[in-house]
């Protein structure tokens, strides 16, 4: 049976709004298995809540995965291999207002090999007291992404084989940029997979969902998601020999927290609800 690597479909997490139960998720068995790591987080609105941090050597690939307050699961997924990120949103859906169960986002960006720790790595962290609740130890600036095409899902695969597994419920809305784009062309990635999205230069009336009235008017949407903490960093220690030779070894990773804000076109309002003036 193949693995399902790094990354769940959106509907088996859906599942998983009651809390998160002890256990490994489904993967592979024996070498470069898929291992899990559960820790305990601090929210900014100071709750406390589970992430689950799960790594595929094999695969060379890792997903971290936690839930906010008001019941969204952010999921983010780096690929290695394909020096492709992939944030993944499940929002529950306002059905007062008209939207269905639960709304799937997926973002894709450039994997940049600095900002996470290897795959092979991830997968040997252990913690002594699983109680503790963790604070990262670095928090590093807002990113503000403009996410100005859209990718194919049917092709994704071409970029990267978890986007099949990870946006399965966001066929429809999955987005990158043109300068990520640029990149993995030069890589040789099928350009047939992206489409270029409407912009404010090419539509002049086009608002920001938040100005915009009318929730069946197409508009640019704004969506903020933090990574409260994730090893960003190995840390080395030095060590002497008797013979005075000095030497370096791995001795534990740095956490950090990040937050990233996307903006992106949406076919209409009713798509972007969260982003209205308050």
């Amino acid at each position: 049976m193949r693995s399902q690597g790094c990354g769940l479909p959106a509907l088996l997490l859906l599942l998983r709004l009651l809390p998160l139960a002890p256990g490994p998720l489904p993967g592979r068995a024996g070498p470069g298995a898929l291992s899990e790591l559960r820790v305990r987080v601090r929210l900014p609105d100071g709750q406390v809540t589970e992430e689950s941090l799960q790594a595929d050597s094999g695969a060379d690939c890792i997903s971290l995965e936690l839930r906010k307050g008001d019941g969204t699961l952010i999921t983010l997924t780096a690929d290695f291999r394909q020096e492709v990120k992939i944030f993944r949103a499940l929002i529950l859906g306002e059905l007062e207002r008209g939207q269905s169960q639960f709304q799937a986002l997926c973002f894709v960006t450039r994997l940049h090999r600095n900002e996470i720790i290897p795959s092979e790595s991830m997968a040997k962290l252990r913690q002594k007291n699983p109680k503790t609740v963790r604070q990262a130890e670095e928090v590093r600036g807002l990113e503000h992404l403009n996410m100005d095409v859209a990718v194919n899902f049917s092709k994704g695969a071409q970029l990267s084989p978890h986007i099949h597994n990870v946006c399965t419920e966001a066929k429809e809305a999955i987005y990158t940029r043109e300068e990520d784009v640029k990149f993995w062309l030069e890589k040789g990635v099928d350009g047939s997979m992206f489409e270029v999205l409407p912009q404010s230069a090419d539509l002049p009336d086009l608002q920001r969902c938040k100005q915009c009235l009318d929730r069946w008017k197409p508009c640019i949407c704004s969506y903020s998601l933090s990574i409260e903490w994730y090893p960003c960093m190995l840390k080395y220690c030095k060590s002497r020999d008797a013979s005075g030779k000095v030497s370096s070894y791995k001795c534990g990773i740095r956490s950090c927290q990040k937050g990233y804000s996307f903006d992106y076109y949406v076919p209409q309002k009713q798509l972007c609800l969260w982003d209205e003036e308050t």
